[in-house]
């Protein structure tokens, strides 16, 4: 039975670094199809939004635990194509990603008020044309703290990963803890180790979430006075 020292420590320290980096390129790819849906969510044709619609209700209607096992195990047992851990997990956690980041950012959207929707039309712009001229660049700002909150859940749900044996950070807990036999001194530090990359997180949300009322009230308060006036 091995102690747990600092080969065990560093090696904790590894599995943590793949969960940072599968978390990051789960936003990216999941965030590059998040953006696709959530456009395609508020596109005039309503088969699309409603097949964009099915799409997201079907990924947050289901476990992510499913979604994996159905990538990693699935794919392989219907279509005769069978993925290593690494390829799984990031295809699996990109398409849980796209679906919660397609409909916060829809919400986004939708947040814009529709006088800047319609006023943009009045100055005859075409659809995509208010989208990247007026809409968007407000939405942006509204999606950020979500999207920052999302991001912490993500990071804490790739945890689930070690079920189909990719090595991050509570995988490699799992392995230090058969090899010293010393899991109550694993499990907690594998915990603080998920606690110092998300509270940052967590507080740059909630930073961001208050800025962003605040710059409404201003916002608001200088409306009404414009009104007044």
């Amino acid at each position: 039975m091995r102690q747990f020292s600092t080969p065990e420590f560093f090696f904790l320290l590894k599995g943590l670094q793949w969960t940072i980096v599968l978390s990051l390129i789960a936003l990216a790819v999941g965030g590059a199809f998040g953006f696709a849906i959530a456009l395609l969510r508020v596109a005039p044709q309503r088969a699309v939004r409603l097949i964009t619609s099915g799409y997201i209700q079907l990924f947050q209607g289901t476990p992510v635990l499913m979604q994996l096992f159905l990538v990693y195990y699935g794919l392989g047992v219907f279509f005769g194509l069978r993925l290593d851990p690494w390829t799984a997990v990031t295809v699996g956690f990109a398409l849980y990603a796209s679906a919660f980041l397609g409909e916060i950012w829809r919400g986004a959207i939708e947040a814009v008020p529709r006088e800047q929707w319609e006023g943009a039309k009045a100055l005859a712009l075409g659809y995509w044309q208010v989208m990247r001229l007026v809409v968007l660049p407000q939405a942006v700002r509204i999606a950020i703290p979500p999207t920052v909150g999302f991001l912490v859940q993500l990071i804490k749900s790739t945890a689930i990963a070690s079920i189909i044996g990719f090595v991050e950070l509570t995988r490699a807990g799992q392995l230090m803890t058969n090899v010293t036999f010393q899991p109550m001194t694993i499990y907690p530090l594998v915990a603080v180790f998920y606690f110092l990359v998300c509270w940052p997180l967590s507080l740059a949300s909630r930073r961001l979430e208050r800025r962003m009322d605040l710059r409404r009230v201003t916002s608001g308060a200088l409306a009404e006075r414009t009104i007044a006036i």
